[in-house]
């Protein structure tokens, strides 16, 4: 009998698939628990459209990124910070920091947790941050940390 999943079932199928199945299995299991339908031709134009639409939906999210990604660019982010000799902080420039001054100056909201920040920056002077915004798409962010006076 052929089903098509309605979500992932261990070892058989993900969600979208459309496969073969042992009738007492689909019937017992898989159609009593709703995780799958019968592959009828309308449940199965219904899958293409559902695809379909992820499909377009995962376009614009890629395009977006791709604007997003050339705002950020753009843009170097100053912060001022204290420092000691040779240049180093007195204490670090996080992240979230810098998510805040970028929306706060620049109004572009990026998230924290997508910036590939090692370690928090500890010195003055230009460090390139990578922002991983899309799957497919990663902005470099410039910050110039300047001595607080």
């Amino acid at each position: 009998m052929k089903v098509i999943f309605l979500q992932d079932v261990k070892g058989k199928g993900n969600k979208g698939d459309v496969k073969d199945v042992s009738v007492g299995y689909a019937q017992n299991f898989l159609l009593k628990n709703k995780m799958a339908v019968e592959a009828t031709p309308a449940n199965l134009s219904k899958l293409q459209g559902q695809q379909k639409r992820v499909e377009k939906n995962a376009a614009e999210e890629l395009q977006e990124a791709i604007v997003l990604k050339e705002q950020v660019e753009k843009v170097t982010v100053e912060m001022k910070a204290k420092s000691g000799e040779d240049g180093r902080l007195f204490g670090s420039i996080t992240t979230k920091q810098i998510a805040d001054e970028l929306n706060k100056i620049n109004g572009i909201k990026v998230d924290r947790r997508k910036m590939e920040l090692p370690d928090a920056i500890r010195a003055l002077g230009y460090t390139n941050i990578p922002i991983k915004i899309h799957p497919e798409v990663t902005a470099t962010l410039k910050v110039h940390v300047t001595e607080e006076k």
